[in-house]
């Protein structure tokens, strides 16, 4: 694939039965969900597990990894990452993602302090977006071992629009030893 070509959609079962009416084609998105403070759910992994059943049609999820805190935030997180497919373009989908983590208990605060709930869209299958507020991919999740690891035990093919780099690939560039100056 070259870098410009879009994430696949993900295959999903047949259902049976007849159907009415037109359906608007789904795209793919992977949204990663991270918690590090307690909530209505209760411990943070408990919030991104009720996270992902507020997602719907969520069709691959990874296993909730623990991480170090970004920033001055002194919790460890709970991190996972979902693929879900929705007839959605991404600004009306992180109005959504916006919503649920308000439902959460999620308040405006300190960039990257201590929260119940953060979702963010990754990638999409539509490539590179941008708008006010909104770029997809995410600009730093090629820096973020805890998005990529479980990423990449999910799709580990699929390539990042901009630079044309698996996700396998970008995992294991994050996770290499750097040399010293």
């Amino acid at each position: 694939m070259s870098p410009a070509t879009p994430l696949p959609t993900i295959a999903r079962p047949a259902t049976t039965g007849a159907t009415t009416g037109a359906t608007s084609a789904a795209a793919t998105y992977v949204i990663a969900l991270g918690s590090n403070r307690r909530g209505r759910h209760g411990s943070p992994e408990r919030e991104i597990a009720a996270a992902l059943e507020g997602l719907g049609d969520v069709v691959a999820r990874s296993p909730t990894v623990a991480s170090a805190p970004l920033g001055p935030s002194n919790r460890r997180y709970a991190n996972a990452v979902a693929l879900i497919e929705t007839p959605e373009d991404p600004a009306t989908l992180l109005v959504r993602l916006k919503s649920i983590e308000r439902a959460f208990g999620r308040r405006p605060g300190r960039r990257w302090g201590s929260r119940v709930l953060d979702l963010d869209i990754v990638l999409w299958s539509g490539g590179a977006w941008s708008s006010p507020g909104l770029t997809v991919p995410h600009a730093a999740f090629r820096t973020r071992s805890f998005v990529l690891a479980p990423l990449a035990g999910l799709v580990p093919t699929w390539r990042d629009p901009l630079t044309g780099r698996t996700i396998r690939q970008l995992a294991q560039s994050v996770d290499r030893k750097r040399p010293r100056d």
